[in-house]
């Protein structure tokens, strides 16, 4: 999903901690002051491959079947 001029994927809590320790992104706040711990936002300068992510945050949250 898209928010603001970045891009933002739902992913296990532990692969987002994961990419915010590796810099390649922070975790989503909403502008409630509380960080979402199982969302990763991230800007147009990262380097991170967008489409990657994209197949990843969809294996996440697609239902096992």
């Amino acid at each position: 999903m898209l928010v603001s001029d970045g891009f933002v994927v739902k992913l296990p809590k532990a692969r987002v901690a994961e990419l915010v320790e590796a810099g390649t992104g922070q975790r989503l706040d909403q502008g409630h002051g509380r960080l979402m711990k199982e969302w990763l936002a991230v800007g147009p300068s990262s380097a991170v491959d967008w489409h990657a992510l994209a197949r990843e945050a969809l294996a996440f949250v697609r239902p096992a079947g």
